[in-house]
Parts: C-alpha cells; structure tokens; sequence
C-alpha cells in the first residue's frame, strides 16, 4: 500500500513542476482553475479582433470595458509572454502573441463573466 501511495505521489509531483515550468515564476499572471488570471486573481481574456501579431484592436472605449493587463516598467518578455505596445503608447501583456486583458464587469477573482461576450471575447487558457 505504502509503494502504491508513493508512487501515486511522484507522479502527481511531475505533474504538478510540469505545470508550473510552464509559468515563469516572473511571470504577470499565472494559471488558475484552467483559465489564467492577474497578479490580483481577475480573470484575463482574448479578443478575436486581435489578428495581427503583437497588436491590440481593443483601444479607446473598449480598452475601458477590456483593460488591458499592464506592463510594469523595467519588465521584460519572457517564455509565453510578450509585450505588446499599444495604439496610445503604453505596454500590454500578450500570452502567446494574444494581448491579454481584464473585464470590468467581473468583480471578483473567480468571475467569469466576460467569456463569449459578443461572440469575440474568450477565457485566456494557459
């Protein structure tokens, strides 16, 4: 029994480092419950619009309902993550070439609310 539980336990083990080699430990989000999320636990997005690489459509009112998910200053690309520069010249986070950003009308870590608005907003998946 012993054995069976150890092993069990190893492998659950390199299943998990896997997942998280995956994440950078600088990373600007990480992955939760399946989805990624900020620093702050908010549910990050993907717009369709997004088409052209390293390039944010969302801009104006929709960057105000769809913030996006800021770059510090002195931060730098890394693994996954890229930094976008915006139409008004400030620096967004992209995962996987998708800039990534906030729904306003979730209020709490956990919310969901925005996946599937207008058919072109959708979950970021790590």
């Amino acid at each position: 029994m012993f054995r069976k539980l150890s092993a069990c336990a190893i492998v659950l083990a390199s299943v998990l480092a896997a997942g998280c080699a995956s994440m950078p430990a600088d990373a600007p989000a990480k992955a939760a419950d399946g989805v990624l999320v900020g620093t702050n636990g908010m549910t990050l997005y993907t717009f369709d619009r997004d088409a052209a690489p390293g390039k944010s459509a969302c801009n104006g009112p929709c960057a105000t309902n769809w913030p996006p998910l800021p770059v510090a200053s002195g931060a730098a690309a890394s693994g996954d993550w890229t930094i976008v520069t915006r139409d008004d010249g400030t620096k967004q986070w992209a995962y996987k070439g998708k800039p990534v950003y906030f729904w306003i009308k979730d209020q709490k870590p956990g919310d969901r609310t925005g996946d599937g608005v207008n058919g072109v907003w959708h979950l970021a998946r790590p």
